[in-house]
């Protein structure tokens, strides 16, 4: 092997970076124990150094003890699971991004202007489980592709919006929102759907690096739904591609035959575990050159709560 093509932008965004410090901050401020409701960013590197941090992670709030302190992670929650934190006195930090939470503003937009919510998305995903949580049991319908749509018993005679999860694939999203707009020509929404700009840059990154490669590695967890997306658009590209947790996932075999390799990292996924990948290419091919391939920089940021500001 001979070259090494890392993708930017890769790795945490400003989404993720804002709610992993959101963790930090609390304690540092508050000491452990601090529980936060499901795993703050889907990365398993990232749950178990906050583990030892003293950070309890649950899946309900019936874990929680009385008065503690419980942060909701960056993908957001259900309305009925901010109101229960609120009736049991618990001190709440949400760490839902703010990108998630413009997505929950437009369903309650259209869902008082009387439309009923499609929803483009990953049943059972957690930032799913939020959105569909933020207006009543019926009010939001979930479609994952366009057969879904052909199967929508919905009258066209209903006002209709659609919304997206933020992390899919930039041009299935696409082909849904037009079969959606083909079978209710009424139907209202943004033209490219909810997308996140970090899910958008980070395809596009990996995008133009595979015309490129002969081999993908994408450093992120299994549940990352925006890291599953990059290593999935290798493999639409002819690209033999894998989604890897850490250095450890990697298999020999996989180099046999391949000249160049290409490297990006889910928006969840930290630079640390891809440094690891790049030094074990290094020590296991000797010479290699490594480039760094840009496509732009990302300079967005977001606030944390004033709670927790300096």
């Amino acid at each position: 092997m001979k070259k090494i093509l890392l993708a930017t932008p890769r790795g945490f965004c400003a989404g993720v970076d804002r709610a992993i410090h959101i963790v930090e901050k609390a304690i540092e401020k508050y000491g452990a124990p601090i529980f936060v409701r499901h795993e703050i960013v889907h990365n398993q590197f990232v749950v178990s150094n906050l583990k030892k941090l003293g950070v309890i992670f649950v899946e309900d709030l019936s874990e929680v003890p009385e008065k503690a302190t419980v942060i909701f992670s960056a993908h957001g929650v259900p309305e009925s699971v901010y109101q229960e934190a609120l009736r049991r006195g618990l001190k709440i930090l949400d760490a839902t991004c703010p990108l998630v939470k413009k997505v929950h503003s437009s369903a309650k937009r259209h869902y008082d202007a009387g439309r009923h919510v499609i929803l483009i998305g990953h049943s059972g995903h957690a930032e799913v489980e939020g959105t569909l949580g933020q207006l009543p049991e019926g009010a939001i319908s979930v479609v994952r592709n366009k057969e879904d749509i052909q199967n929508l018993s919905i009258s066209n005679e209903i006002p209709l919006a659609y919304i997206t999860q933020t992390t899919l694939s930039v041009a299935e999203t696409k082909q849904i929102i037009e079969a959606l707009k083909l079978k209710y020509p009424h139907i209202i929404g943004p033209e490219a759907g909810d997308l996140c700009y970090a899910t958008g840059n980070r395809q596009k990154a990996v995008s133009q690096l595979s015309s490129e490669v002969d081999l993908l590695l994408v450093v992120g967890s299994k549940n990352s739904s925006n890291s599953s997306r990059l290593c999935e658009l290798g493999i639409e590209k002819g690209v033999p591609s894998h989604l890897i947790d850490s250095v450890n996932d990697i298999q020999s075999d996989w180099f046999n035959g391949i000249e160049t390799v290409g490297v990006s990292s889910g928006a969840s996924a930290p630079e640390v575990l891809v440094q690891e990948v790049i030094q074990w290419l290094k020590d296991h091919f000797k010479g290699i050159e490594l480039e760094n391939r840009v496509s732009l920089i990302e300079n967005t940021k977001f606030n944390l709560p004033k709670e927790l500001q300096d």
